[in-house]
């Protein structure tokens, strides 16, 4: 997942929202993983940023209205308004010529209208967001601005954007993305005939352990197609698929255009679909971009779930881990943000445990004592662990710490954290481990096509009611 920071002072006053949401869309994840450490997938966008529409004349303004129903819940023009503008002006920054709004404004009505579909299936599927959950990721979205929650609140308030709003959005997000975790999981089975012939690839030096040496991040658009679509709607499709590559070929912004039109979970993160090595790729995606370099374009290419435009983001020699790693034997104290323990104080608490560990004071009791981790009753010890286990930020400071180091306080995702490396070793992977990096290969490769299909069906089963069109 990609961890982009951003400065307080960079942007101005009509981006300062979007670039806010964009950090939102980075950091807020469903429940980890024991340690609280392993990564998990990003949540879509929320929509956030164009909720201060400009400022109009009683002559110009228009009359609110229901532009269409789904499920019993309407959708008003003015929502479809204060979208338009957010669209707008992310457009705009990206300095990319708006399309006509005869063709924008449909796409982001069935957009509307998928989302809410989702939201309104993950309210009634029983799933529920406690308070803590959502003021961590809150606290999480400042953190990643480099700011406090009351700053936060202060430039949402500069943007015309209410506080309680952008908490329920919050709320929101965490709810679809827990259920679409839900969902995805029971969808995606990796057989252990597919682990097996993926690791006879990799010993047998195939095509597809020649995959496993280049690194790739991908971006993709996503122009969905129906299951049961008639050949005339295919058609629309790819052309609409074709019209938003021949944009891409211009000069438009990749991750303008993806968030504009795109049907995949990867809009949230501009398309992106994260470096990794090509093998862990859809063949078709892989196939598309072999003879492309970095910034080069292809499609459209069709899947089952639609029509795909790709551009290559970065293309380097990477790999899979061989069949011997470095392990490394961690322990940690990990304080999370709330309300009541900001970073700063984190920051300090913990830098204070610094000292008495350096002055002769135990690790493992200071973190039964004051770690909230579920390794505290384990004195924070997290054992034995491969390269890839934890998340980047976590991980990159513990790569770079000497035995028996303990490190400054580290603020991560989760919160903020002291860590202390005591071994480290050279060992050869187990045949189980093995199996399991090969089978967590497989599913993030089916992943997309999952997530795209799952959204198409919720899509399918709503009940929508077009009134009157947008204005």
């Amino acid at each position: 997942m990609t961890n982009t920071r951003f400065s307080p002072d960079f942007f101005p006053s009509v981006t300062r929202a979007a670039a806010i949401t964009l950090a939102l869309s980075a950091v807020l994840v469903a429940p980890v993983q024991a340690q609280g450490l392993r990564p998990s997938n990003p949540l879509r966008l929320p929509d956030l940023s164009g909720t201060r529409a400009p400022a109009q004349g009683g002559a110009q303004r228009q009359a609110d209205f229901i532009v269409a129903v789904v499920n019993s819940e309407p959708i008003t023009n003015s929502e479809v308004r204060l979208k338009l503008i957010r669209t707008e002006q992310q457009i705009a920054q990206q300095g990319t010529a708006l399309p006509p709004r005869s063709e924008l404004v449909p796409q982001i009505l069935e957009r509307m209208i998928s989302d809410k579909a989702q939201l309104q299936l993950a309210r009634a599927s029983g799933i529920r967001i406690d308070e803590n959950t959502i003021e961590n990721a809150i606290q999480t979205v400042a953190n990643q601005n480099q700011i406090t929650v009351e700053q936060l609140r202060s430039r949402l308030k500069t943007d015309g954007i209410d506080y309680t709003q952008f908490r329920s959005e919050v709320r929101d997000e965490l709810l679809v993305g827990r259920l679409r975790q839900r969902e995805l999981e029971s969808r995606i089975t990796v057989t252990e005939q597919e682990i097996d012939q993926f690791l006879r690839d990799q010993e047998g030096g195939g095509a597809a352990a020649e995959l496993s040496s280049v690194a790739l991040n991908l971006g993709e658009i996503l122009v969905a197609v129906p299951e049961n679509a008639t050949p005339d709607q295919v058609a629309a499709l790819q052309a609409k698929a074709q019209q938003v590559l021949d944009r891409a070929r211009a000069g438009g912004d990749f991750a303008t255009l993806a968030a504009e039109f795109s049907a995949s979970s990867t809009r949230a993160t501009g398309g992106q679909m994260g470096l990794r090595t090509a093998d862990r790729y859809p063949t078709l995606f892989v196939e598309a971009t072999k003879n492309l370099q970095t910034g080069g374009l292809a499609g459209p290419v069709r899947s089952g779930a639609g029509f795909h435009i790709l551009k290559v983001i970065e293309k380097r020699q990477g790999g899979m881990p061989g069949t011997t790693v470095t392990q490394t034997h961690a322990r940690h104290i990990l304080l999370r943000l709330s309300p009541k323990l900001t970073e700063a104080a984190a920051v300090e608490k913990l830098a204070e445990f610094k000292k008495r560990i350096q002055a002769g004071a135990d690790f493992a009791a200071l973190a039964r004592e004051n770690s909230e981790d579920g390794s505290a009753k384990e004195g924070g010890d997290l054992g034995w662990v491969s390269p890839g286990v934890f998340v980047p930020e976590f991980e990159k400071v513990m790569n770079g710490l000497a035995l028996n180091q303990v490190s400054d306080p580290l603020v991560s995702r989760f919160g903020v954290h002291l860590v202390q490396v005591l071994e480290r070793r050279e060992t050869q992977l187990s045949q189980r481990d093995q199996r399991e990096i090969a089978r967590g290969v497989l599913r993030e490769k089916k992943q997309g096509d999952a997530y795209a299909l799952w959204a198409q069906e919720v899509r399918g089963r709503a009940y929508v009611e077009y009134r009157e069109p947008p204005q």
